[in-house]
């Protein structure tokens, strides 16, 4: 198959997982507000209790955002037999994602490509998700 084929593949799981990523970024700062909301209403000190739980609750939803992406790159490096296990299919994923590099010999040559690009994809998301979280900490004064 030619570069364009695998560049297809990799601009749609791009499109996708991004798409999931601001969706479930939306969702986790309609908890915010709503939080926020209750925290006001109440006058929930800062450093409270229930601040910290809200707190771990938010970072808990973004490593599952991020979890959710990797599992949709394993399951298309499965789908394709481009990885024969899907433990190794996680694994790969996963190191590839968080851009902590990767030996090859996990998929096949053809598929680099796509791994490669689900590197730059994890660390731009990763990214968004660290602005997102250090916005939400000095907005809240946690």
């Amino acid at each position: 198959m030619s570069m364009l084929f695998y560049l297809a593949i990799s601009t749609m799981m791009v499109f996708l997982t991004v798409t999931i990523h601001g969706l479930g970024l939306n969702l986790l700062a309609h908890f915010i507000r709503s939080e926020e909301h209750e925290e006001r209403v109440h006058h929930v000190p800062k450093l409270s209790r229930r601040s910290l739980f809200f707190t771990l609750a938010l970072v808990l939803g973004l490593f599952v955002l991020h979890g959710l992406e990797i599992w949709l790159y394993a399951f298309l490096f499965m789908a394709v037999g481009a990885i024969a296990t899907l433990e190794t299919a996680v694994y790969f994923s996963t190191i590839s994602y968080a851009g902590i590099g990767f030996d090859d010999s996990y998929i096949q040559p053809a598929w680099r490509l796509v791994a490669g690009i689900e590197g730059i994809n994890g660390l731009l998301l990763l990214g968004w998700s660290t602005a997102f979280f250090v916005t939400l900490v000095t907005r809240l004064g946690r």
